[in-house]
This record gives C-alpha cells, sequence and structure tokens, in this order.
C-alpha cells in the first residue's frame, strides 16, 4: 500500500509538473539521417539548412532537467522515497566539510609535470558531488539550511583559474590564461553550475547568478562554439573523437548549453554541434557493437552519450531521437556489448585498457539505460555516478531492474568488425579464450595485433596483462605494458609491432563447433619488417575433457630472423624442461600444463619480470619468452594450455 501511494505520488508530480510547460506546437521528427548529410563535412558547427530544421523542434525556452525547487509536490514525492532519502542523508553528512578546490598553482604544475591524478582529481570530484547533493537535498527539503555551502562551493569552482584536470593542460596555457578549453572535468564544474541555478532559481542571491552565468558562457558555451566553428582548434579537439571524451564531454557541454544559455539561438547551435559529433563517437564502435576501449570505458563513455540521449528526447519531446539516431541496430548492438563481451560470466578481456571484472557497486547508468532502450540484461540494482544521473532515475526505471537477469553464454562470440573472437568451453570449470586481430590505432591503443587471454573458471592463468595505471610514461608507445613486447605476440628480429590502422590483423578463416574452435589469423601486416614473407597465428579451442587451448605462430622471411613468441602471466610459473612450464595460480589453487612445440629449429625459454610497477591491476606480470635458438627463414612455435590435475 505505501509503494502504491509513492507511486500515485510521483505520477501526480509529474503530471502537475507536465501541466506547468507550455504547450509546444507540434511538428515532425526530423529525419536524422537526412539531417546529417547537411552537414558542412569541415566543420563540427550545423549549417544553415540544419539549423533551420532544428528551429522548428527546439523550444523556446531553456531546459529544465527537474521541476525547479519551487514545484513542491514533485520534490516533497521525491523526498519521500529510498532514494532520495538516502541523498539527503548523505548531503546533511556533508554538510560540515569545506570545499576542496582552488587547488594550488603549484599543485596544478607538478600533477601536470608527474601525470600525478591522486593530488588533485578526488578533491575535484568530492567537491562536485558534495555541490550536486546540496542542490538536490535543498530541493528536496526547502528549508534553506544547504544555501549557505551551495554558495560557498560555487565561489571556490569559480575561484579556480582552470577547470581542466592539470594533465590535460600540458603547457598550463588554461591555468596561465591563454586560452580556455573543456575537458572530462570542465565539463562537469560547468554542468553542476548549471544545475544550482536552473533548479534553485532566486533561492540564490542574484549576484551568484549573474556570476554563474556569465562563467558558464565564457569557460563552456562560447568555448565549445568557437571550437565547433573551426576546421582544428587545440582546445577542443574532442569534438571530432571517437572515443568516450567525445561523448563525456559534450553530454555535460551541451547540459550547461541549453540549460543555462539565455539564446534560442546559441542552444540550436549548441544542439547541432552535438548531433554532428557523436556521428564521429559512434564510429569508434564496430557495426557489431565492438567497444575497443573496453567494458569500462563503454560505461563511463556510452553511458553519457545515453545521458545525452535522454536530455535531448526529454527537451524537444521526442522529436530528437538519439536513442536511434542514424543506425538504430548499430546502437542496439552496442548497448549489448558489454554482455556479448563477456568471456564468463562478468569476466572480460582487458585489450587495450580494459577492465578485467567490472567491480560490484561500481556506477551502473549505462547498463540500466541500454536495459530500458534496447532490450538488454537488467542490472540488479541502479548506481548512479553522479548525482543529475538521479534526476532519470526517479522516474520509473525500477521496472528495468531484476537482479536475476540471468541468461547462459554462448559457446562463442564473433566481434567480425575488429576481428574480436571470444570461444567459451563448457567443462564444469570452463576453460576459455579472448583472442583479437584489430589493429594499432584502437582507442586507447596498445600494441595487441594477435593478442588472447585465457580463462579458466574464475582465473584469469595467462595472457594479456592489462592497462598500465595512468602516471607520467603510461601513455607512452614504448611502455612496456602498452608495447608489443609485453604481450603475447611475436618478436621478430627485434621488432615490435608498428603505430597506425594500417598495422592490423586479419582473421583468414573461422571454424565454430560444439567441441572445437578454431581462428586463422594473418598478423603480418602489424610489422613493419623488410623480408617478413608470412606471419599466420591459429587458434585451437578444443572443448573435450578439461579442454585443451593452443595458439600456434608460423612466419616465412627472405632472410633469416631471430624469432620468438611469449606466454604473459600473473601466475606463479614453474619450467619443468625445455619444453613443458607449469603456470599456478596462488588465489585459486589452480594449476594450468604449457607444452611448448617447435618445427625448424631449437627453443629456449627466456622468464623475465615485465619492468612496469604501477599495472592497473596491482600485480606484477611476467613475460616468459619463447625463442629460437638460432636464426631461421620459416619456423612455427605452438604453445598448448591444459587445465592440470583436473578431475574429468
Amino acid at each position: 500500500m505505501k509503494n502504491l501511494t509513492l507511486l500515485f505520488a510521483l505520477l501526480f508530480a509529474i503530471i502537475l509538473f507536465g501541466s506547468c510547460i507550455p504547450q509546444k506546437k507540434q511538428s515532425e521528427k526530423p529525419d536524422l539521417k537526412a539531417w546529417l548529410e547537411l552537414a558542412d563535412s569541415t566543420l563540427i558547427y550545423p549549417t544553415a539548412a540544419q539549423i533551420e530544421i532544428l528551429k522548428k523542434v527546439v523550444p523556446a525556452e531553456a531546459f529544465l532537467p527537474a521541476p525547479p525547487a519551487s514545484n513542491r509536490n514533485y520534490w516533497d514525492s521525491i523526498a519521500s522515497v529510498p532514494t532520495g532519502m538516502a541523498l539527503l542523508e548523505e548531503a546533511i553528512a556533508a554538510l560540515d566539510k569545506t570545499p576542496e578546490v582552488p587547488i594550488t598553482d603549484e599543485i596544478y604544475y607538478r600533477a601536470n609535470l608527474e601525470g600525478n591524478r591522486g593530488i588533485y582529481k578526488p578533491r575535484y570530484y568530492r567537491t562536485m558531488d558534495r555541490l550536486e547533493k546540496f542542490i538536490l537535498a535543498e530541493c528536496m527539503e526547502n528549508q534553506g539550511r544547504f544555501l549557505s555551502q551551495i554558495q560557498v562551493y560555487s565561489d571556490s569552482i569559480m575561484a579556480m583559474k582552470s577547470w581542466l584536470h592539470p594533465n590535460h593542460d600540458r603547457d598550463n596555457d588554461v591555468l596561465e590564461g591563454r586560452r580556455v578549453s573543456i575537458d572530462l572535468g570542465a565539463r562537469k564544474f560547468g554542468l553542476v553550475l548549471a544545475l544550482a541555478d536552473a533548479l534553485l532559481e532566486d533561492k540564490l542571491p542574484n549576484e551568484l547568478r549573474t556570476k554563474i552565468a556569465e562563467q558558464l558562457q565564457w569557460r563552456i558555451i562560447a568555448s565549445y562554439l568557437s571550437s565547433c566553428q573551426k576546421e582544428s582548434d587545440k582546445s577542443n579537439t574532442w569534438i571530432r573523437s571517437t572515443s568516450n571524451w567525445n561523448s563525456v564531454c559534450t553530454s555535460g557541454t551541451l547540459f550547461t548549453a541549453i540549460t543555462a544559455s539565455k539564446s534560442k539561438e546559441e542552444r540550436i547551435a549548441a544542439i547541432g554541434c552535438a548531433l554532428n559529433s557523436m556521428v564521429y563517437y559512434l564510429s569508434g564502435f564496430g557495426s557489431d557493437g565492438y567497444c575497443s576501449e573496453g567494458t569500462g570505458y563503454w560505461n563511463y563513455g556510452f553511458g553519457h552519450y545515453l545521458y545525452l540521449a535522454e536530455i535531448l528526447y526529454d527537451y524537444t519531446e521526442g522529436k530528437i531521437d538519439l536513442f536511434e539516431f542514424n543506425d538504430s541496430e548499430k546502437l542496439k548492438n552496442v548497448a549489448n556489448f558489454p554482455e556479448n563481451f563477456q568471456i564468463h560470466e562478468g569476466m572480460y578481456a582487458p585489450f587495450s585498457d580494459g577492465v578485467t571484472r567490472v567491480n560490484q557497486g561500481s556506477d551502473n547508468f549505462a547498463y540500466l539505460m541500454a536495459a530500458k532502450y534496447y532490450g538488454s540484461k537488467k542490472p540488479a540494482a541502479f548506481i548512479p555516478d553522479e548525482s543529475v544521473q538521479r534526476l532519470i532515475g526517479w522516474s520509473g526505471l525500477d521496472k528495468y531492474i531484476d537482479e536475476n537477469d540471468k541468461s547462459p553464454l554462448p559457446n562463442h562470440t564473433y566481434f567480425d568488425d575488429f576481428g574480436i573472437v571470444i570461444s567459451r568451453g563448457q567443462q564444469k570449470k570452463p576453460f576459455s579464450i579472448a583472442i583479437k586481430a584489430g589493429h594499432n590505432a584502437e582507442n586507447h591503443n596498445h600494441f595487441d595485433v594477435g593478442s588472447y587471454v585465457l580463462v579458466y573458471d574464475q582465473d584469469y592463468p595467462a595472457g594479456d596483462i592489462g592497462a598500465p595505471s595512468y602516471i607520467v610514461g603510461a601513455f607512452s608507445d614504448d611502455n612496456p605494458a602498452r608495447s608489443s613486447w609485453g604481450h603475447p605476440v611475436p618478436h621478430i628480429n627485434n621488432t615490435l609491432q608498428s603505430k597506425g590502422i594500417e598495422f592490423k590483423g586479419e582473421i583468414l578463416e573461422t571454424v565454430f563447433s560444439e567441441n572445437k574452435d578454431k581462428v586463422v589469423m594473418d598478423i603480418k601486416p602489424a610489422y613493419k619488417l623488410d623480408g617478413l614473407k608470412s606471419l599466420v597465428r591459429t587458434m585451437e579451442n578444443d572443448k573435450t575433457g578439461n579442454g585443451t587451448i593452443s595458439v600456434k605462430d608460423e612466419f616465412k622471411t627472405d632472410n633469416p630472423v631471430s624469432f620468438g613468441t611469449a606466454i604473459s602471466t600473473f601466475s606463479a610459473y614453474a619450467i619443468v624442461d625445455d619444453n613443458t612450464i607449469i603456470l599456478s595460480s596462488v588465489e585459486n589453487q589452480e594449476k594450468i600444463e604449457v607444452e611448448i612445440k617447435a618445427e625448424g629449429g631449437d627453443i629456449k625459454i627466456v622468464p623475465e619480470t615485465v619492468p612496469v610497477e604501477h599495472l592497473r591491476s596491482g600485480e606484477n606480470a611476467k613475460r616468459i619468452g619463447i625463442e629460437f635458438t638460432e636464426k631461421l627463414k620459416k619456423g612455427a612455435i605452438t604453445v598448448r594450455y591444459k587445465p592440470a590435475l583436473n578431475e574429468e
């Protein structure tokens, strides 16, 4: 009965809020495919023809992300639901905390020089998070006790010389006033201030509201529109990015523009820029939905794309629909990427800067929205990353939450656009592999054409070691965890894989059956090496018994070359003889026997520690090299993995 009462209260609030909105003249939903064809390919800024179409669907008034605090029916109803009460408690608990910005110039310069995120990033985001909560808490409680802190926090943010992460201001241009720029941090500072002004209205002093408007116009709106009118601009290069930067920065920037700008023309221009920019972002995904940035960045980047889609859909009463945009089938595939990319339940390949597991309790806004709009697997709960996401989450999303929404994974998954195969064992303790072709210009690129990772039950016994932590040198092409030396791929004549989209792998053959999967790929194009005639990697997963997975590399050259491959692992290892290694999981007490077979010459085993102290996993990785003892014109090395001492 209590839940029913709350439901009626929320429905009443929504109806009441809706009745307060001026009725918009109905107009046709624009064909976004046709709209995009009117774009100027050299600019992100919308053309005159695009603007004319948007004029018919964009409201005359600014966007309201939720009813203002004066709408007591709405906010009283929110204050009575568990998520609202929880946020109010969090805001009250933070009332005595002071803002942690501005940071000093010394910290800014040092963070930039060292790439040290720890000395500024937590301060930035704790400040933003508290201010967001104070704003929403004041809307719910309506007693004025959060207003003083909202003023203090707002003033502290606006006192910052730069809203950027220091390491995104490599020449300190923004700090020192030579230009204005937007990054992952700046877009959030702007969004939170825009939220305060929009929801609290005259509860804030006029002087503060005027200052907020000036700052948002200077730091966000004008900077964005200026960059979009140029063929290239150092300040906001992300507007043409295919990575998460584009969707994250665009969503926050557009929120600020359509919420804070007093000019309809400016709001229309910003919407047009966002639509043109999202073509670039979505082009970073395969048509099959593959995200080369991995599951963590999918949640971050695609989550902000879906947030952008939601606010535009709400603002235009469904006339601008980015949930379908110009390729609804591709968007559905992208939405289902995390489910399809699993090797085992909740376990992923750490290709590029991807994660191996999604931490329980981490934010999952993208998962919730994917379930709502694309029928994806429902998350067990809603855990927002940013408080503004709650404004969407409060609107009847409980139906898209289900802790029992589970389904078995298929025997294999093939992302054919990027050449990614996941071959899943079906044993009691499944033994599986994910292997990639890909190319060496991917987002968060590693030089990893041909890389793979093994999963045995709940363990990662061998394969790709993942990303280095983001400190100075983390993104260097020479970082051993990023270069092909640190990946389980061939090493030829001391030549590593090269950088660029042309340095790639091509899957030549796939065979998928109940008991055996096979993948053959040409990885020769990944190496810039004269005289290399062929380099073929073949993976076979024999799923019978306890399972056997083999990876074979065959090469031919014009002249004799040194040749080797490698096993990458975090496991303990024991070299039994020249052809046998035992990998042991310290955590799970599992053992994998590795058999090595060479064709064309003798081999030697050369174990080394990967010299990277700050790996994302926090563990010490080993590279176990397997090398021919003499130079050869042709040869092959097969590495065969199988669980040891398991019962049938």
